[in-house]
């Protein structure tokens, strides 16, 4: 998936480019498999604000996506590549044979018309499903089950993917994009192949116009701000303070470990990916 460069007849258009969808099949979803979202602009049930820079951006509807495929040894056809605007990764909308559609996530190289099939014995190809007990080491896979029929958890935005290193016991040591390597169990399902749309980390926005199409409002410095309103403001002119640099609520932003290490999962992480 190529990117698109405009000629820089505006700051926007001199650094922003576009994706050109060559891949996408279809602008209009199927409707059955969607639903309205509604917009919080970051505040809770109370009105409160508890996530801050949200608001605006076009309006969307959710498609609901099948992560777990737990129609077994059933073949579905691929009918189309669509754009999903809750994700960065491509979705495909399948059709099994008693006529059942489902919208599964769209690996690399995945064609309309071509057959995915998810199941325990399965044929290991682009797009099939199946556990991480048949797939041999190696194997690019994405869409990886933490509890066998919970759905795939990890390995699902544009361009990620795993690979398993080692299989011991009950367990396969999966190495995750972060480069975090995981234990995780053998009869849990991933799908095999590269997440579609890899170009996407290459997208540059190029003007605040388009954040703000996403819901992303915009945000002012700290240092910026008035005393009351964050821990790093206030002072004649351009003031540091001397204090570590902080979130308005003084959370640390550098260096501060959030992660709660005394997690029951925690025991699964083989190879840490901070170290």
């Amino acid at each position: 998936m190529p990117l698109i460069k405009f000629k820089p007849t505006s700051a926007g258009r001199r650094f922003g480019n576009v994706a050109d969808f060559a891949e996408i099949t279809t602008d209009k979803p199927y409707k059955p498999l969607t639903k309205f979202m509604r917009k919080t602009g970051g505040r809770n049930n109370h009105g409160h604000v508890t996530s801050r820079r949200i608001g605006g951006g076009h309006k969307q509807r959710i498609r609901l996506v099948d992560f777990a495929r737990l129609r077994f040894n059933a073949p579905a056809k691929v009918l189309t590549v669509e754009y999903d605007p809750n994700r960065s990764a491509r979705i495909s909308l399948v059709e099994y044979e008693d006529g059942q559609k489902s919208y599964i996530l769209t690996p690399e190289g995945l064609q309309v018309g071509q057959t995915v099939t998810s199941g325990e014995n399965v044929e290991v190809k682009v797009g099939n499903h199946l556990p991480l007990k048949n797939i041999p080491e190696g194997t690019p896979i994405h869409n990886i089950e933490l509890q066998p029929g919970l759905g795939g958890k990890l390995v699902r935005s544009a361009g990620a993917m795993a690979q398993i290193l080692s299989k011991e016991e009950d367990f396969a040591h999966v190495k995750l994009p972060s480069k975090e390597v995981r234990m995780i169990p053998l009869n849990a399902y991933a799908t095999v192949g590269q997440c579609s749309n890899i170009e996407h980390e290459n997208l540059m926005l190029g003007k605040a116009g388009r954040a703000r199409w996403l819901g992303k409002r915009p945000v002012s410095r700290g240092v910026a701000r008035n005393p009351v309103d964050h821990p790093m403001g206030g002072g004649e002119g351009k003031s540091k303070g001397g204090n570590h640099p902080q979130s308005p609520t003084g959370q640390k932003a550098k260096g501060f470990k959030t992660r709660k290490y005394k997690k029951a999962s925690t025991k699964y992480i083989v190879k840490d990916r901070r170290k």
